[in-house]
């Protein structure tokens, strides 16, 4: 069985699964696991956001929305070249991943038959359902439901650990220039963890909102997990955000309670959830005896 990946929570999937024997190639935002980086990219970007800031890439991303109905475009070619027997692909974001109907559109131009696999997950329970439907579409559902009961387990861990506590009032973005309220699983992420999320509906799309929406709110924690970003870009968007984040956070802020994540584990609809879970579990109650896991998953920043 082979198995194209056309976005990055799919490949993480398939190495939870330990699938990846079976991986023939990946989309161009694919970065991780490391191993993976060595498969032919079978995606591009039709513009480079290297150099641009937040609100330019915004605008790129609405001028190519406008231009050709997508983000991205497939390497039919390469896509020919590895003759892949499933695709797995979203039709969750087509600003995030490409798309379902380009991938249908690039099978029809090959010679062989491919099984296209679309993994649209809105809320946490999705994302878990989308690691049996991987393994379910190669013939392995055992694989599912293994990968699925260890990190159901580390989410109930999380919530034992976090019943009755206090909930500090917890003022989540996913983007910063626009501001976007957080959408999908990320509220509820926030509330596994033990916080009480003030913006963005669990399983609705994430939602551009103007600051003063934000205003008034007063949170105990600010979270900024720019949808896209690594840490150190994450950091560098917050501060250049500073001004507009003190009005909406001030208090918090000089408390040292707000913090910038790696959005590999709050925006994609993978394993990685889970860890992005753990990280602001410990955050959120650094004396609940949770242990945040190992990397750059959370940072503070001090405004």
């Amino acid at each position: 069985m082979r198995i194209a990946s056309m976005l990055s929570s799919a490949t993480e999937i398939v190495y939870a699964l330990g699938l990846q024997d079976h991986l023939v190639g990946i989309s161009h935002e694919c970065d991780y696991p490391p191993e993976a980086l060595r498969l032919p990219r079978l995606s591009r970007s039709r513009f480079d956001p290297a150099g641009l800031t937040s609100g330019e890439i915004d605008a790129e991303v609405r001028r190519c929305m406008v231009d050709y109905g997508s983000v991205y475009e497939i390497d039919v070619g390469a896509l020919r070249r590895v003759r892949p027997d499933v695709i797995l692909t979203q039709a969750v974001c087509e600003v995030c991943a490409v798309p379902t109907g380009s991938v249908n559109d690039a099978v029809a131009e090959l010679s062989h038959p491919a099984t296209v696999v679309s993994l649209d997950a809105h809320t946490l329970e999705q994302i878990l359902a989308t690691l049996r439907q991987v393994a379910d579409a190669v013939g392995e559902p055992a694989r599912g439901d293994e990968a699925v009961a260890r990190l159901t387990a580390r989410l109930d861990r999380v919530r034992e650990a976090v019943a009755n506590r206090p909930r500090p009032r917890t003022l989540a973005l996913e983007w910063l220039d626009p501001p976007f309220a957080p959408g999908h699983w990320v509220p509820e992420m926030v509330t596994i963890a033990g916080g009480d999320n003030l913006m963005g509906t669990a399983g609705s799309h994430s939602l551009e909102i103007p600051w003063s929406q934000a205003e008034g709110l007063e949170p105990d924690r600010l979270l900024l997990v720019p949808c896209g970003y690594a840490m150190d870009r994450a950091r560098q968007d917050a501060d250049q955000a500073r001004d507009r984040l003190r009005q909406l956070a001030a208090p918090a802020i000089d408390a040292g309670r707000a913090a910038v994540g790696d959005s590999a584990y709050f925006s994609r609809s993978g394993p990685r959830v889970v860890e992005g879970i753990e990280a602001l579990a410990a955050w959120l109650h650094p004396d609940a005896g949770l242990t945040a896991p190992p990397g750059r998953i959370l940072e503070s920043w001090l405004g």
